[in-house]
C-alpha cells in the first residue's frame, strides 16, 4: 500500500458502511498510466506522501486576507469552519447554509446525499471521500426563493506543522423556480502542501437557475482534487465559471446530467499553467432529455514547465432529441517546456440534433503581435496584452454581478506570471 492511502487510511473514524468505501478504495489503489482517465496526470510523487488529519478546531489567520470577499460568507481554514471568520447576515430569504458537521447533529436526514457510493477503479478519490468526509457546506435554497445577493463559500489553506488533509463534502440544492449565485474561493495564508480532496453534489429543480463561480488560487505547492456532480431538472439553468490559478496539482472532474426538457448549461473555464504547475480538467456533460443546451468555452495557458490537461466528454443519449451542444477549448503554448494535451469527444445516440465540439494549441498571433509593436508597443507587453485577452473570454458565463470578482482574481494570478 503506497504511503499515501496508508495516511489517509490511518485517520478513518466512521461507520461500517463507510468502512466498505475505504477498503474499496485501498484494494483499488491508485490509478496509473494504463488509466485511460488518467493517463496524462501521473500520481507517483503523491502517493509517496503521507498526511495527517486536519486538527479539528480551525487555526487562526491574518483577516486581512478575506478583506474583498463580503458577506454572507462561511469561511473553512484547513478543513475546519471558522465562526471568527465567517458571516452569514444578509442572506436572502430562502437561503438556507450550514455545516455537515452541524446538520449531522441537528437533521441527518438532509444527509441522504452521502449514501452515493462509486464503483469504478477511476474513481478512487470520490470512494476515499465517502469514506473520509466529516465536513462540508450543504446550501439550500427554497421553492421560489430569488436571491440576488451573492454567497461566498471560502476555502483557506493555512501552514501546520505537518502536511494536512481534509475531505469535504457539499450539496448545493435549488428548489423549484429558485435563484443563487454561488462563488467559492480556494485560498493561501501562506505556504502550505496541504490535500483537499472534495467532492460537491449539485442538484437543481424545475425552472431553477444557479449562477456559479470557482477560483481556485490555492498555493504553489497543494494539491486539490475536486468532483463536482451535477443533475438538472427540466428548464433548469446552470451557469459556472472555473478560474484554476493556483495549487502544484489540481483536478477537476465536472459531471452534469441534464435529465430534464429543455435543461441548459453554460460553464466556462481558465486553466493557467506556470511555473511546474499541473492542472487537469474533465468534462463529462449527458444529454438525457430532449431540447437541452449545452455552451462550454475554455481557455488554456501553458508557459516554463507546466502541463495543462483538457478532457471535454459530451454524451448525447438516444432520446435527447432536440439537444444543442458545442464546446470550445483553445490553448497558448508559451513555452518549449511546457505541455497542453487536449481530448474532445462527442457520442451522438440521438436523431436531430446540434453539436460541435474542437480544440486548439498554437502560439500568439505573430499579425497581432506586430500590429502591438508597430504602434510602440515593448514586445513583452504586446505578449502579456494578447495572453490577457485570450483568458478573459470566457468570463461571460456567469451573471455581471460576479463578474468583478471573477475579473480581479484572474487579472492579479495573470500580473504574478508576468502576463498583464
Amino acid at each position: 500500500m503506497s504511503p499515501l492511502l496508508q495516511s489517509l487510511a490511518a485517520t478513518f473514524c466512521g461507520s461500517d458502511e463507510r468502512r466498505e468505501a475505504l477498503d474499496a478504495a485501498l484494494h483499488a489503489g491508485l490509478p496509473a498510466a494504463r488509466s485511460e482517465a488518467w493517463k496524462y496526470t501521473s500520481l507517483r510523487q503523491l502517493e509517496r506522501r503521507s498526511f495527517s488529519a486536519a486538527p479539528l478546531q480551525a487555526p487562526a489567520i491574518d483577516a486581512a486576507l478575506l478583506a474583498g470577499i463580503p458577506a454572507p460568507r462561511l469561511v473553512f481554514v484547513n478543513g475546519r469552519p471558522s465562526d471568527a471568520l465567517s458571516d452569514l447576515s444578509g442572506l436572502d430569504a430562502g437561503v438556507r447554509v450550514r455545516t455537515l458537521s452541524a446538520a449531522r447533529q441537528d437533521e441527518p436526514e438532509a444527509l441522504r446525499f452521502l449514501q452515493r457510493r462509486f464503483d469504478r477503479a477511476e474513481e478512487i478519490f470520490a470512494q476515499l471521500n465517502a469514506a473520509l468526509a466529516d465536513e462540508g457546506v450543504l446550501v439550500q435554497v427554497a421553492e421560489g426563493a430569488a436571491s440576488g445577493t451573492p454567497l461566498h463559500l471560502v476555502f483557506v489553506s493555512a501552514p501546520d506543522e505537518t502536511d494536512r488533509a481534509w475531505h469535504h463534502r457539499h450539496l448545493v440544492e435549488l428548489r423549484r423556480g429558485a435563484s443563487l449565485n454561488l462563488v467559492e474561493h480556494h485560498l493561501q495564508a501562506g505556504d502550505s502542501a496541504h490535500l483537499d480532496n472534495t467532492l460537491v453534489h449539485v442538484h437543481l429543480a424545475q425552472e431553477a437557475r444557479l449562477s456559479h463561480a470557482r477560483v481556485q488560487a490555492d498555493g504553489a505547492r497543494a494539491t486539490s482534487l475536486l468532483r463536482t456532480d451535477a443533475v438538472l431538472a427540466r428548464d433548469a439553468q446552470y451557469r459556472r465559471i472555473d478560474l484554476e490559478l493556483g495549487a502544484a496539482l489540481t483536478r477537476h472532474e465536472l459531471n452534469v446530467r441534464l435529465e430534464g426538457d429543455n435543461a441548459r448549461l453554460v460553464a466556462n473555464g481558465v486553466l493557467l499553467g506556470t511555473g511546474r504547475r499541473h492542472i487537469d480538467t474533465r468534462l463529462g456533460i449527458e444529454h438525457i432529455a430532449r431540447d437541452t443546451g449545452a455552451e462550454l468555452l475554455w481557455r488554456g495557458v501553458a508557459a516554463n514547465r507546466s502541463r495543462v490537461v483538457f478532457h471535454g466528454g459530451i454524451h448525447i443519449r438516444e432520446g435527447a432529441d432536440g439537444t444543442d451542444a458545442n464546446l470550445s477549448n483553445k490553448n497558448l503554448l508559451l513555452s518549449a517546456d511546457a505541455e497542453i494535451d487536449t481530448q474532445p469527444t462527442l457520442v451522438i445516440d440521438a436523431d436531430e440534433v446540434k453539436a460541435a465540439h474542437g480544440a486548439t494549441v498554437g502560439q500568439l498571433d505573430a499579425n497581432a503581435l506586430f500590429y502591438l509593436r508597430s504602434r510602440g508597443v515593448p514586445a513583452e507587453q504586446a505578449r502579456a496584452m494578447l495572453s490577457a485577452a485570450f483568458c478573459h473570454e470566457p468570463l461571460a458565463a456567469v451573471d455581471g454581478i460576479l463578474t468583478e470578482t471573477l475579473v480581479r482574481h484572474l487579472d492579479q494570478a495573470l500580473q504574478q506570471a508576468g502576463m498583464a
